[in-house]
């Protein structure tokens, strides 16, 4: 059995973030049976502002609304192996940390957590108060990678593609894809 792979996409500032994940995923796609998208109508009027274009929906993605609890990815018979969540709100991180699993996003990273399969969040918020650290602390005690979106730029990114790709390439290494990135001391 392939992989099955679920991006969620909440109304954080970083649409660009989960916009060249899905474009990256789609270039291997030998590497994974299923990709997943769901965002909420905050993300999707965030990537307009930030993508200047409207969201729209890719070939070879299945697109989920975040109230369809019948989606696979509500149980963990659908056995989708890793959920990344890019850009991850606080609002979106503290319920998971705290069980609330009131929409698609928080029921999908219940389950992953529940059959102790991957969940990486991308965390996007500064600075982080007492509140969010702690909810941080509950998600990796409970399996999940924390996974700021914090870039680095020891690759000498000359691009804003160039500098989110630092960030978008480590998730995709955390997720355990096989991908062409800058690797430090090559």
């Amino acid at each position: 059995m392939g992989r099955k792979i679920l991006i969620a996409i909440t109304g954080a500032s970083g649409s660009i973030y989960p916009a060249q994940m899905i474009d990256k995923l789609l270039k291997l796609k030998e590497q994974w049976e299923a990709l997943a998208v769901v965002a909420t109508e905050n993300a999707m009027e965030v990537w307009t502002v930030e993508m200047q274009e409207a969201f729209r929906e890719r070939e070879g993605v299945q697109y989920f609304s975040k109230n369809d609890f019948s989606a696979p990815f509500a149980s963990g018979s659908g056995q989708y192996d890793t959920m990344i969540i890019a850009p991850c709100s606080m609002g979106t991180l503290g319920r998971i940390a705290n069980g609330i699993s009131n929409d698609l996003i928080t029921r999908a990273a219940d389950v992953v957590l529940k059959e102790r399969r991957k969940l990486i969040c991308v965390a996007r918020e500064t600075p982080y108060n007492l509140i969010h650290i702690q909810n941080m602390e509950k998600i990796t005690l409970a399996g999940g990678i924390i996974c700021p979106a914090t870039p680095s730029f020891y690759s000498l990114p000359q691009t804003i593609n160039e500098l989110a790709a630092t960030v978008t390439d480590r998730v995709l290494d955390l997720a355990g894809f096989d991908i062409k990135s800058f690797r430090w001391g090559q």
